[in-house]
């Protein structure tokens, strides 16, 4: 009954925000599309741009399609621009669920009551989005952690039920996908089964906060002694599949602009450090924070820690891989050179475009795509864009994306907007060219090649000593090999000895016989 209600409640919601006339123009003539015809002539928000009518229903239908609608919003090479931009702006602004509530979830996962783990906790939860909500708290501590003792933190709780709530809904998200991909004219070319499979795996994880805990871990291993970024640490004796415990930051939100110049924050200073940070994660690294929005940035005041990004968040992580960062790095060099044949020789190398594909045609629709950028001064440049571009141009020659570049070129998006907000001049490309060199010059030439044996090296001293012995088995497997196929021939030889002893015999019988023939014929002539 549950679900045949929330069929019903979808219905309602696309039919008033006026998706059935979406449906109706991408739909093929079916029995489907006639249903539909009559519901799209007549809705109260028709004269509203589609782009925003999407927008507002997915928000009406709940958080598990908010987050959908982020998720997809990152998959610019799928869909057009004006959809694209609209679903970037939904926001997990969702109801808190109860204080008791919370806290019943927190004593079952860390099996304890409330008042043993903390001094205090904070019933009103500080933030609330579509899949947790975040309490402040101050530990009590005990002998095991000692030294924890009135450490202030954040308790991230995930939502009551939520996995029901998702898993219902997803389920109804498959069976959208398969109708898409049957009924709509683009229905292949938009891998809608594809897209909610991805969204299915990315949710699950988000479900995860061990997973997430992970997560900030490894990127606050990654940054260690850094002076421009800060990310919390993570309490493990306190974390849970669904509850996760870490160190506070306080700050002030990098999207209150007021607030930071109040306090005396520079905001150019503060922009560079912002890219010079995603970029390090990126290309150093290969392992970022793929959702680094507003919401999940601050900006510390602490004295000794001041104008220092604070991280948030990192339930949504991306990873990319050497092949990967050589790939990306090559093509914005060769932008900025207006090497456009290396470019599309660049999409081929990597197998992403067909093998077949005439690098020249490729060249043409690279060029025609980048040229136009070189009317603007370089700071103007967006690279994020520069990289839609691509992918969008890549498509027509039938490449598919690979996942891990959508989240970095979403991420990259986020990226320089939030940097040109704090500074509208900012040169972004002067400020990663030197990073993506320091990566170049660490592949290729005499620092690469000893950075790489330095790394080989534990693999080596593990093999070198063992190679006298596989060279004198090598050699012994040789001989054996050599005295085997020796003995083989000799075989053979016999064999062929034989038949050929044999043949003389039978030939010798034969010309004996008929010489002796013709001797006695001879003698009954005479």
């Amino acid at each position: 009954m549950k679900k045949v209600s929330r069929i019903i409640k979808i219905f309602h919601i696309l039919w008033f925000y006026g998706l059935f006339d979406l449906l109706k123009k991408a739909l093929r003539p079916s029995l489907l599309s006639l249903l539909i015809y009559p519901l799209a002539k007549f809705n109260p928000s028709r004269n509203r741009p589609r782009g925003e009518r999407l927008r507002l229903a997915l928000e009406a239908l709940g958080p598990v399609f908010i987050k959908f609608g982020q998720v997809l919003s990152t998959r610019r090479d799928l869909l057009p621009e004006d959809i694209a931009d609209e679903l970037a702006k939904l926001q997990d602004q969702v109801a808190p669920f109860s204080s008791e509530e919370s806290a019943r979830i927190v004593e079952k996962a860390l099996g304890k009551p409330i008042s043993e783990i903390f001094a205090s906790f904070e019933v009103d939860p500080v933030a609330s989005a579509s899949i947790a909500q975040v309490h402040f708290g101050v530990l009590k501590g005990d002998a095991k952690n000692s030294d924890l003792v009135g450490k202030a933190v954040a308790v991230k709780v995930l939502r009551p039920n939520i996995i029901k709530v998702i898993e219902s809904d997803l389920a109804l998200m498959h069976s959208l996908a398969r109708m898409i991909e049957k009924f709509s004219y683009d229905g292949k070319r938009l891998k809608p089964r594809e897209v909610v499979a991805g969204f299915d795996t990315t949710i699950h994880d988000e479900l995860d906060l061990l997973r997430e805990a992970a997560n900030c871990s490894q990127l606050r291993r990654n940054f260690e002694g850094s002076t421009k970024i800060m990310i919390p640490e993570v309490y493990w004796d306190f974390c849970h599949p669904n509850v996760m415990v870490m160190e506070r930051m306080d700050g002030i939100s990098i999207a209150k602009l007021d607030e930071l110049k109040a306090a005396g924050v520079d905001l150019r200073l503060l922009a560079v450090d912002g890219v010079e940070v995603f970029f390090t994660q990126a290309f150093a690294h290969g392992f970022f924070h793929a959702d680094m929005h507003p919401g999940n940035i601050m900006v510390s005041t602490a004295p000794e820690t001041f104008g220092r990004l604070i991280s948030l968040d990192f339930g949504i992580v991306g990873t990319l891989s050497e092949v990967d960062k050589n790939y990306l790095v090559q093509n914005f060099l060769a932008f900025f050179n207006r090497d456009y044949h290396r470019v599309a020789a660049l999409h081929i190398e990597s197998g992403w475009v067909p093998a077949e594909t005439k690098v020249e045609e490729l060249e043409g629709a690279v060029r025609a795509v980048c040229e136009p950028y070189f009317d603007r001064p370089l700071k103007d440049i967006s690279l994020g864009l520069v990289l839609l571009r691509l992918f969008q141009t890549s498509r027509r020659f039938k490449v598919e994306i690979q996942p891990q570049l959508t989240l970095l070129q979403k991420t990259l998006l986020n990226v320089e907007g939030l940097g040109r907000q704090l500074d509208p001049d900012l040169d972004l490309w002067k400020t990663v060219k030197p990073i993506m060199q320091n990566w170049m010059n660490e592949q290729i030439g005499f620092k690469g090649f000893f950075h790489k044996m330095q790394k080989e090296a534990p693999h080596w001293a593990q093999t070198i000593p063992t190679i006298p012995r596989l060279i004198t088995t090598l050699l012994e497997k040789n001989i054996n090999s050599k005295q085997e196929q020796q003995l083989d021939e000799l075989i053979n030889e016999l064999k062929l000895s034989k038949k050929t002893n044999v043949a003389w015999k039978f030939v010798s019988v034969f010309f004996i016989g008929v010489c002796t023939g013709g001797f006695i014929l001879l003698l009954l002539i005479n």
